[in-house]
């Protein structure tokens, strides 16, 4: 009998060994938690008296509801203390779903030592690869995924002396790689497996593609195309198509608008190119299966200075994240036949706006120069992203989300710093 000595803690041992004890009394102390599996020593326990503690039904309290439901120990009534929902309510009414204990967390998984711009992974050969820019190092590296030590390995690297992005796309069972630079033109590379490294095969146009920015590739009725967003005054965004010699220029789109990014999305089946503008609201392009070729459809909002335009679904509402550098962040939901603002977001400094979704869970990566990496979750009875986390990030560029076998990763070009590669956890709050 120890009762009436506010007492604050226990430690899980505390009644290690006692198997003969059979009355506990443990009533009118200052407990507000108890040990996972405390009494589990106690085999013939037949009383036990937890009245008058402060207990908090939060998920370190969730173990008790469970040993209470299959105990044959006699347990006078205990109620709630906290938090306000339960308040009150006797511990044995509760339910186990009555606890919300599963959450995640995202955690360095591997620092990669270099600067880099942007990320692309991609499968080729039943193998998972990474393709980063690093302007600094004058090269895209591809990184390999290494499955027994679960991390990404040095595989090659294809000299680009100013490279902002490197586009990997595997089609016709052919790997290629888009390199966009800033300088000295871009080019099309080819993995030679004869010789197991990759072959230059094609420039691209540099009167067009004078300053791109990003690079969206995707099939449109079985036939591959990629399309490069330009970012100076006299160049064009442009649309290139393959063929079986290689890439075509087929299409130039919304000629000297500085476009910063362009988004690929698919609306009630139908295919639609979005590209942002350093000096326009965001274009919406569609595509006219009978031209084979976008055509302007109108704008999204009035919205200037987007940096970067994604997109996510969720159920069948299909949405879009525009990051901007000045002013706040929008994300919008399609309503038929325009996108109408949902929620906005304060983000100063901010060059990337990622959503991204693992297993059931929709997630938002919104980086800025000046302060942290925020991630926000989607919550669907609010219809809006809430904040969930912190990252240490400097002058992020990208944020991509890789699922590697049993591992589940989130890969942070940084401008300034090294490249983070962080891991998604699930962590039960019970245990």
């Amino acid at each position: 009998f120890i009762e009436n000595n506010d007492i604050q803690a226990l430690s899980k041992a505390t009644f290690r060994g006692l198997k003969s004890l059979t009355h506990l009394s443990l009533a009118n102390n200052n407990l507000q938690t108890l040990p996972r599996d405390l009494f589990k020593p106690l085999d013939i326990l037949s009383d036990l008296d937890l009245r008058g503690n402060t207990l908090a039904c939060d998920c370190k309290i969730k173990w008790l509801v469970e040993w209470l439901e299959g105990t044959n120990t006699t347990v006078p009534a205990i109620f709630c203390s906290s938090p306000g929902q339960f308040e009150g309510q006797r511990i044995r009414d509760l339910a186990l779903s009555d606890f919300q204990c599963i959450t995640t967390d995202f955690v360095v998984h591997q620092v990669l030592p270099f600067q880099s711009v942007s990320a692309e992974p991609f499968t080729y050969a039943s193998d998972l690869y990474v393709a980063l820019a690093q302007p600094g190092a004058s090269s895209c590296a591809v990184l390999k995924w290494d499955y027994v030590e679960r991390k990404l390995r040095d595989f090659d690297r294809i000299p680009a002396h100013s490279a902002v992005h490197c586009k990997p796309i595997v089609a016709q069972n052919q790997l290629y790689v888009v390199v966009a630079q800033l300088f000295g033109g871009s080019y099309i590379y080819r993995w030679d497996t004869a010789v197991d490294k990759f072959i230059k095969i094609q420039d691209i146009d540099s009167q067009k593609t004078r300053k791109p920015n990003d690079i969206e590739a995707f099939q449109i009725d079985g036939e591959w195309y990629f399309v490069i967003a330009d970012s100076s005054k006299a160049g064009s965004t442009s649309l290139y198509r393959l063929n079986q010699n290689g890439f075509y220029s087929h299409q130039a789109l919304h000629a000297w608008h500085r476009d910063t990014d362009v988004e690929y999305v698919e609306n009630d089946g139908k295919p639609r190119l979005i590209i942002s503008s350093s000096s326009q609201a965001p274009v919406i392009y569609q595509w006219s299966r009978a031209q084979k070729q976008f055509t302007p459809q109108g704008e999204v909002g009035e919205m200037l200075d987007v940096q970067m335009v994604k997109h996510f679904r969720v159920k069948r509402d299909q949405f879009l994240c525009l990051s901007r550098y000045i002013g706040d962040s929008k994300v919008v939901r399609w309503e038929g036949q325009r996108f109408v603002e949902l929620q906005t977001l304060p983000s100063r400094g901010s060059m990337v706006m990622q959503p991204f979704s693992v297993e059931q869970r929709q997630y938002l990566a919104l980086g800025s120069d000046f302060s942290f990496t925020h991630i926000y979750l989607w919550e669907e009875e609010k219809q809006k992203f809430v904040k969930f986390q912190e990252l240490s990030v400097q002058a992020p560029r990208a944020f991509r989300y890789v699922p590697a076998a049993d591992v589940q990763l989130l890969l942070a070009p940084s401008f300034k710093a090294n490249t983070l590669v962080y891991r998604h956890v699930v962590v039960d709050l019970s245990l």
